[in-house]
């Protein structure tokens, strides 16, 4: 396997590392979007595609950087019917496992159907930042109300890109569905907010218990500094302080929704990982152990 690219910005605090990751090693969070002949997107909004990035392209990027394995979110800009999402996990059922957007009239049958190719969850998105929703369209609340008994039954889990704020007021509806949820982007609190920000505080808590897990991902849209995110250390730090068990680690490729200039570069976003989990065998949990539990690698 490859050794982490050690190249680094200048001026930064982060140190280099030439650490190799572990056999095993999962990308928790890209997605994927193309050819566009035959799966075209939905260009609409912030987070609209501006190229293709199928997944021979998501391959060669973790062949170089030492990943075996990972999972493909489906977004609702790369098109209808989870149909990308769907011929990746077919084509390559070792390697892959999916997320997916679904309509609560869905039939049995094809929720199986999604089931036997490799989706373990779908995404709800409830992401406001100061009260305004940041992206439309996707499944709901009220979508996630309908599916949980059938997601349930399937040992599903709901995804959900939600700020830790809103998370913390909406708890004790999530709790009583009869699902397990994995949380996005580290809770998507913006650095500013501070790790006593009570959201933050409360959903460390709430990852104490087993209910929820959390993806170490999105430092590149939590910053207020920009690369390589060390302002968002402090948080990835807590999080892994508050319960190692419940964490994946996700790169967010192809990053969509950032202007050409801020793209990050996945070795910045490996290498703030490796900085906040100095230790080995907690690193190994969150790369390897923890995403083949909970994703059924």
């Amino acid at each position: 396997m490859r050794p982490l690219n050690a190249a680094r910005n200048e001026g930064t605090s982060m140190t280099e590392t030439p650490y190799r990751l572990p056999p095993g090693t999962c990308d928790s969070h890209v997605h994927v979007y193309g050819p566009f002949d035959r799966f075209p997107p939905l260009i609409e909004g912030r987070f609209s595609p501006t190229r293709e990035t199928p997944v021979e392209a998501l391959f060669a990027l973790w062949d170089g950087l030492g990943i075996a394995r990972g999972v493909i979110v489906h977004a609702i800009r790369a098109g209808a019917d989870n149909a990308v999402t769907v011929d990746a996990l077919e084509r390559f059922p070792q390697r892959l496992r999916g997320v997916a957007l679904v309509d609560p009239g869905i039939s049995d049958r094809a929720l199986d159907r999604l089931n036997d190719v490799g989706f373990r969850g779908v995404r709800i998105n409830l992401l406001r930042q100061d009260g305004k929703a940041v992206a439309s369209g996707g499944m709901d609340l009220d979508a996630l109300v309908a599916l949980a008994p059938r997601l349930a039954e399937r040992g599903w889990h709901a995804q959900l890109w939600i700020e830790t704020g809103d998370l913390m007021e909406l708890a004790p509806t999530l709790e009583n569905l009869p699902l397990t949820y994995v949380v996005d982007h580290m809770g998507r609190t913006m650095v500013d907010k501070g790790i006593d920000y009570p959201g933050f505080r409360d959903f460390c808590q709430r990852l104490k218990d087993g209910r929820y897990w959390c993806k170490l991902s999105g430092a590149d849209r939590n910053t207020r500094t920009g690369a390589p995110f060390d302002d968002t250390a402090p948080f990835m730090m807590a999080l892994v302080a508050a319960n190692p068990g419940r964490l994946v680690w996700g790169s967010d490729w192809p990053h969509v929704g950032h202007a050409a200039e801020t793209i990050p570069r996945e070795a910045d976003l490996l290498r703030l990982f490796l900085a906040c989990v100095p230790d080995e065998a907690t690193r190994t949990r969150i790369l390897v152990d923890n995403p083949a539990a909970l994703y059924g690698f």
